[in-house]
């Protein structure tokens, strides 16, 4: 084949390159994404893969790489474009056999090393297609062996989230010798979600990282549903291709007839260069991804205001409010710091047996024989916004709602209403759902005076609805997509309206709500012994500003353990908790000044940065470290369990070579705790001669 009649597109700015390489007889491939001045490497990954039952894959196995309909793709022209900061690219595709288009779009914020890409397939035969898979993200990372990677992935649970580990690849993925067999493998290392909980297995993200050079690919599927991802090797390298709900593992087959089009999730990809004396490639590229979610973000005037949020439920009420109960925490709270005040579950209860009864959200009148009006008129007479923890999606079995909302307005299987722990699911494809929601938002915002929701989540409906669907999966991701449309019609009728996302904690933690959904509950671990941990892993999973991690405060707490989880909640979006009403003078002035530790930051954790000194925390680890990095600034958390040794070393390459001024801005005293900063080394040790739980805050800035 004469060299002349390979093309290639490239494309991107200052921070970011693609090349896509246009061959007549190869599908279309990326060659590299990376930052400028990189070379490609020959790269024969397909740029999309699309699996139909007709075709199947080119060759058997155990992937989403090499389809037939993937292979067959050959280019059919490109558009590049800008829209307001965000730098575009359109790639059009097509199989004269299948009749199939495929539609590549990917769009990047100007000095960003990221991009956000979907494709969209149309049927452009005659006959109808079954579609069974199609990529959203598939690409070769950097012609790399799979010996010198690896692979970035995160665990999640109720209790246990955002659990990140950095493992070899080759941990997974066995040595073959594929040069000796001339095949691309058929085996794959893979992850995926269940249902309506996209973190509910593990984070909706992963990465891949080149151990020798550093540089690092993380990518992040950005749906509140099912999704998948894979990597495995081939002749050239080790491949990726990113998926939302397929066939085989989400039970998702959607028809296309002549004419119609589907078109994938989103899917982000931030990548790094090669890692020089300013920190590592995995946080550089999360510096990347973190400058690509905030430009994700639907504007909102909490982003930069991010009012303390105290919330009556962990370890305190814990969904038993009452006017007696709540009208001397108001007081507390707002006397130390908060500035919103949310009441969380059972507000709405008669009876004390609330959970299979939710879903009219009509105040209780035996919890609050003076109206619940008198709580929040209090709450704003305090300073405070008032707030209410609402449940939206799912209706209990015994609540009235069940009854009086049509059974087409619920998500079925086989014709039966599906429940799942004493719940309905409500089906926000039908306009009686969506009436019902948008009745209940709009009473309690315009009537009550409610400023902000705590949206939770508290079941997973398995795979999805059948009524009117190809298939359960399809059924899914449309009620996935009309959950989404609800929430920007509630911000566009109310776009001051502050809205929290939780999830059983955070079973749905991805940028599909996040984008626009103000904070995030990272857990409901009540264990502030096992928080830590799951608050210093939240800004790889989150913006640092979003997640909401608990601080519960409590009367019989030492100052050291009071101090333990206040620390827990600073660094990142403060959510305050505890029977802060009991405590004494000393330990309410202990909570105040960890809320103006936290006020006193907040302009830096809306640019900020994260890096964790101590590498990424594992569930056990007896030292913890975080680190916020904006602009000259680092502030570095530290937690030391019981049981660690004296001192912990941590690493802040950013800062070699320089004098530093180290302050304990939390809790304004050192007594107990010292450190040494080696600048040669580039290593903080931190001493603390503390028995049982400790924790500081630390301010560091260049002399």
């Amino acid at each position: 084949m004469p060299v002349d009649v390979v093309k290639t597109l490239r494309w991107g700015h200052d921070a970011l390159a693609a090349v896509v390489e246009i061959h007549p007889d190869r599908p279309v491939a990326l060659q590299r994404l990376g930052p400028p001045g990189e070379q490609p490497r020959r790269l024969s990954q397909p740029l999309v893969e699309v699996l139909i039952p007709g075709e199947g894959r080119a060759k058997a196995s155990q992937r989403l790489s090499e389809t037939a309909v993937g292979c067959r793709l050959r280019y059919a022209g490109a558009e590049q474009g800008r829209d307001g900061g965000w730098h575009t690219l359109r790639i059009a595709l097509k199989d004269e056999v299948s009749g199939l288009a495929a539609e590549v779009t990917l769009r990047s914020f100007d000095g960003v090393a990221a991009c956000q890409i979907q494709v969209k397939v149309t049927n452009q035969g005659t006959d109808p297609v079954l579609l069974l898979a199609v990529s959203s993200f598939a690409a070769g990372f950097l012609g790399r062996p799979v010996s010198e990677l690896d692979v970035l992935s995160a665990d999640s649970e109720w209790l246990g989230e955002s659990r990140w580990s950095r493992r070899p690849l080759g941990d997974h993925i066995a040595d073959l010798n594929l040069a000796a067999h001339g095949q691309h493998g058929r085996g794959r290392y893979a992850l995926s979600s269940s249902g309506t909980w996209s973190s509910g297995r593990h984070v909706p993200m992963g990465g891949l990282a080149d151990r020798r050079t550093g540089q690092t690919w993380l990518w992040q599927i950005e749906h509140n549903g099912a999704w998948g991802w894979e990597t495995g090797e081939r002749l050239d390298g080790v491949y990726v291709v990113a998926t939302g709900p397929t066939d085989a593992d989400h039970q998702w087959s959607q028809t296309l007839a002549a004419g119609e089009s589907f078109t994938t999730v989103p899917v982000s990809v931030a990548v790094s260069a090669e890692a020089d004396g300013d920190g590592d490639g995995l946080e550089r590229a999360v510096a990347a991804l973190t400058a690509h979610r905030r430009a994700l973000l639907r504007p909102h005037p909490d982003r930069s205001t991010l009012p303390v949020v105290f919330n009556d439920y962990m370890n305190t009420l814990m969904g038993d409010p009452t006017t007696a109960k709540l009208l001397p925490l108001v007081d507390a709270a707002a006397a130390a710091g908060a500035e919103i005040f949310c009441i969380d579950a059972g507000w709405y209860d008669d009876d004390g047996a609330w959970w299979d009864s939710v879903g009219e959200w009509e105040p209780s009148r035996t919890r609050f024989p003076g109206g619940i009006q008198e709580v929040l008129d209090h709450i704003r007479e305090r300073g405070l916004t008032p707030g209410l923890w609402l449940e939206p999606e799912v209706i209990g079995v015994r609540s009235p709602m069940a009854d009086k909302l049509p059974p087409e307005a619920f998500l079925q299987r086989g014709g039966h209403r599906l429940t799942e722990h004493g719940r309905h699911h409500l089906d926000l494809r039908h306009p009686a759902a969506v009436a019902h929601l948008d009745q209940v938002v709009d009473r309690l915002v315009e009537e009550l005076g409610v400023g902000y929701f705590k949206l939770d989540y508290n079941i997973n409906p398995g795979v999805g609805t059948d009524r009117d669907a190809d298939s359960a999966g399809a059924g899914l991701l449309a009620c996935n997509r009309a959950h989404l449309a609800w929430l920007d019609g509630v911000l566009d009728r109310h776009p001051g309206l502050v809205l929290e996302n939780c999830s059983s904690g955070a079973m749905r933690m991805d940028y599909a709500l996040l984008s626009r959904l103000n904070l995030q509950s990272t857990s409901d671990q009540q264990d502030f012994l096992r928080y830590p941990p799951i608050a210093v892993s939240a800004p790889l999973s989150m913006l640092p500003e979003q997640a909401a991690s608990w601080a519960y405060p409590q009367p019989e707490m030492t100052d050291e353990e009071l101090v333990f989880t206040m620390c827990t909640g600073i660094l990142g979006r403060l959510y305050l908790s505890g029977n802060l009403h009991a405590m004494s003078a000393a330990q309410l002035d202990l909570v105040r000044a960890g809320v103006r530790a936290h006020r006193d930051l907040r302009a830096d954790l809306v640019r900020a940065a994260p890096c964790w000194p101590l590498g990424l925390p594992g569930w056990d680890d007896p030292w913890l470290a975080l680190g916020l990095r904006a602009g000259d600034t680092t502030h570095l958390g530290l937690w030391r369990r019981p049981g660690a040794a004296e001192t912990a070393v941590l690493s802040l390459p950013h800062l070699a070579g320089r004098p530093l001024r180290i302050e304990t801005v939390y809790p304004g005293y050192a007594e107990g705790w010292g450190h040494s900063w080696d600048p040669l080394t580039a290593e903080l040790s931190v001493t603390s001669a503390i028995t049982g739980p400790t924790a500081r805050i630390l301010k560091v800035t260049p002399r």
